[in-house]
């Protein structure tokens, strides 16, 4: 039988989804807690990597298991007594056998948070970032992300990726109140490090650094040398993953 399992986690304390051999990772912690609670191996693929501290308010991930759960709500209800407290499990759901967490999501959002003071309760949640930044000219770049699909200025070096070609659907910046702004993003898939990036250079726009005009060079340049550098990881979260309606529809929408 096949589950997915949407859950959230702070990646403070992680190297992030992916096993390490290491370094502890959520993905080898939801694991061991399913392995332990279900009483077979039990092996969870994601929907992706997340980097080092990178947080998810919304991720999802998917395992197979021997004999079916009769009852997923208490499955989820003891998960959440064993998991330590940075991680939380949402739901439990029966799939098709051939439902893939990853290769099945049509599309990802990131948010990433910039708080201009300073809140011990954002600290593991934002960016604390104190130099006045211009929003309109932040969206204005923006708007030229959504024209481009090579997104090489804005790739780790030596990824391996198979191709630099995302195809971004949604990008805009919004004031949350006097002190926080959120940057929200979408598009069929990311590279590695790439939202930082792209967070950290919209971020030089906005302190004068770059106009916008000279964000988009930036993003035909496919030069990564002209990119900023990267915002810092715990101001990210992964958001939300789109799957197929046939597929699978998120709980809490």
């Amino acid at each position: 039988m096949r589950y997915f399992i949407e859950l959230q986690y702070d990646g403070g304390a992680y190297c992030g989804w992916q096993r390490q051999s290491d370094a502890p990772s959520v993905q080898h912690t939801v694991e061991r807690t399913l392995t332990t609670l279900l009483r077979e191996a039990i092996a969870v693929t994601g929907a992706g990597r997340t980097d080092t501290g990178v947080n998810a308010s919304y991720y999802v991930a998917h395992f197979d298991t021997a004999a079916p759960i009769a009852d997923a709500a208490r499955i989820v209800y003891k998960l959440n007594l064993m998991l330590p407290p940075d991680i939380s499990v949402m739901r439990i759901a029966e799939v098709s056998p051939t439902a893939h967490a990853r290769f099945d999501a049509v599309e990802r959002e990131y948010t990433y948070f910039i708080r201009n003071r300073k809140s011990p309760f954002w600290r593991h949640a934002a960016w604390h970032y104190y130099v006045p930044l211009d929003m309109e000219a932040m969206n204005r770049a923006a708007e030229a992300l959504t024209r481009h699909d090579d997104f090489t200025s804005f790739a780790k070096l030596n990824s391996n990726n198979k191709t630099n070609i995302c195809r971004l659907s949604h990008a805009l910046w919004q004031q949350d109140d006097q002190a926080t702004m959120h940057f929200t993003i979408r598009a069929d898939r990311f590279l590695r490090n790439m939202v930082r990036a792209i967070v950290g250079t919209l971020v030089d726009v906005g302190r004068g650094r770059y106009t916008p005009e000279q964000f988009e060079d930036i993003i035909r340049s496919r030069d990564l040398s002209r990119s900023s550098a990267g915002a810092p990881a715990q101001g990210l979260f992964l958001s939300n993953i789109r799957y197929p309606e046939t597929l699978f529809e998120r709980a809490d929408r």
